[in-house]
């Protein structure tokens, strides 16, 4: 008869749904700080052999005029800015980090 932990099981369920919700939401925050930085990303069209193109270069060139505007309207002052830089990057460091762990404690099996 094979016996089954239900409290390691119930560890392993709250530490995976912990730490899925702590990546998703540094993540959601990094990229939250980084368009109040002044800095939105814009994914350049990608073209794939016998495939649709996913934006059109016109596209583009319309999502980066809209970010260029939407800079000059930035109610924030340069260190503002810099510090919602600084933040942005510390939260994708801290997603990086929670990944890399995770990847460490398989491998290593701790």
């Amino acid at each position: 008869m094979i016996a089954i932990d239900w409290f390691a099981f119930v560890q392993v369920f709250v530490a995976a749904l912990t730490a899925a919700v702590l990546v998703v939401g540094f993540y959601a925050l990094g990229l939250r700080l980084l368009v109040r930085a002044g800095r939105p990303p814009v994914v350049a069209p990608a073209e794939f052999t016998d495939a649709i193109t996913v934006i059109s270069e016109k596209e583009a060139r319309r999502a980066e005029k809209a970010a260029a505007k939407a800079a000059k309207r930035n109610p924030l002052t340069d260190g503002q800015k810099r510090l919602a830089l600084v933040g942005a990057y510390g939260s994708f460091s801290v997603c990086a980090a929670a990944v890399v762990g995770g990847i460490l404690l398989i491998v290593f099996n701790h």
